[in-house]
């Protein structure tokens, strides 16, 4: 019978070190990310710049004063708003007190386009009869100043003083607009009317009489 040795202890196993593998693989993501974000790609973009290697990557680390990888556009525009008209107490009163009669003699020069009376014949171009003196003015105005860009709207504006624009705008606002001529009067596509009273929530349209209104005209700015 063999005898058994009851008090000698076990022989420790020999275990692989994980812990150093860890480690190891660490120290490796580490210099490699190093390597790229502090050697390679500086480098790179240095190159791309006209910048020497050693420049580029005294600047990654900090060393030397960095800047655009690539050079900024410049921007020369000016800025401007969106539209130069102010409603002061002195315009709305030069609108309440506007020449209607010199307004239709200057309008003559607005028909070949616009119709007569207004009432444009090509859908092109917007009928003016009966739209709110406020919004004729604004969108004269802004044709004039270049806030609202139109090739042949911009040229037309320009010789146009501010008494003049006023004179315009009471007129064609004192128009009857011509869809309101029983007589020209159609029945409407009951979507079409449906969009303009209760509008479109799926597509996210509003109610067109949200803005411009039950009747001619609208708000101020809203023809």
């Amino acid at each position: 019978m063999t005898s058994l040795d009851h008090g000698q202890p076990p022989s420790p196993r020999s275990e692989p070190s994980w812990k150093g593998s860890v480690a190891l693989i660490l120290a490796a993501v580490l210099v490699i990310g190093g390597l790229l974000g502090f050697v390679v790609i500086p480098i790179a973009q240095g190159n791309a710049i006209g910048l020497s290697a050693f420049t580029a990557i005294c600047r990654a680390l900090g060393i030397l004063p960095g800047t655009p990888a690539a050079p900024q556009p410049v921007s020369e525009a000016t800025a401007q708003p969106v539209s130069t008209v102010s409603w002061t107490p002195d315009i709305l009163r030069a609108l309440s007190g506007g020449d209607r009669e010199a307004g239709a003699t200057a309008a003559a020069s607005c028909s070949a386009c616009h119709g007569e009376a207004g009432v444009s014949a090509i859908p092109a171009f917007p009928s003016l009869a009966g739209q709110s003196a406020l919004a004729i003015y604004k969108q004269l105005h802004d044709f004039r100043s270049g806030s609202r860009a139109n090739a042949m709207m911009g040229p037309m504006a320009e010789g146009l003083d501010d008494q003049t624009i006023v004179d315009l705008s009471v007129y064609y606002a004192s128009l009857t607009k011509g869809t309101l001529d029983p007589n020209r009067v159609v029945a409407a596509d009951p979507v079409i009317a449906d969009l303009v009273l209760r509008g479109d929530p799926a597509r996210s349209i509003p109610a067109c009489v949200s803005c411009h209104g039950f009747g001619a005209g609208g708000p101020v700015e809203t023809p």
